[in-house]
């Protein structure tokens, strides 16, 4: 396992998964509708994150190990630009992970990518049978009526007041 010392963070990486401890903060409610960097406005209730490296819509798994609580949040901002924190995080994702009311904790960043098949099937699926269309004659209607019509007064309708 490789240990990196930056500041007060400590960044670990190991080889089957990207781990990274360090210190995350979380957005002022004064950034509630503001654009973020990736054009869109920040909602203070959407599982979201700024983070420097990953990029724009990468998952992340973020735990605080403290209290074993653990959110999926979307890179959608660039930041901390403070060397002390690794991430921030959006209103809602700090406060499911209990860091609201210290403002910053030690977290855990995992990237995180989502199963194709969220469960496995306990059973085969039934055979579906093939679908059989059959096709019946068209009902054969005489001639509409307003095919008869025509611009050309007919002879024997024309009366003597047309004369």
């Amino acid at each position: 396992m490789l240990l990196f010392l930056l500041g007060a963070n400590t960044h670990v990486f190991a080889e089957e998964q990207d781990t990274i401890i360090g210190k995350a903060s979380y957005y002022s409610d004064k950034l509630h509708g503001r654009t973020m960097s990736n054009g869109r406005p920040y909602h203070r209730d959407s599982m979201t994150c700024a983070h420097l490296k990953f990029p724009f819509g990468t998952m992340l798994k973020v735990k605080n190990p403290i209290n074993d609580k653990e959110v999926i949040v979307t890179v959608t901002d660039r930041g901390p630009y403070s060397k002390r924190y690794i991430v921030d995080l959006s209103r809602a994702a700090a406060k499911e992970l209990g860091l609201i009311h210290r403002g910053w904790a030690m977290v855990e960043i995992t990237p995180y990518i989502p199963q194709k098949v969220p469960y496995k099937l306990k059973q085969e699926l039934p055979e579906i049978p093939e679908l059989n269309i059959e096709y019946s004659p068209i009902a054969i209607y005489p001639d509409p009526a307003w095919k008869d019509d025509s611009i050309i007064a007919r002879k024997d309708v024309v009366t003597e007041d047309y004369k």
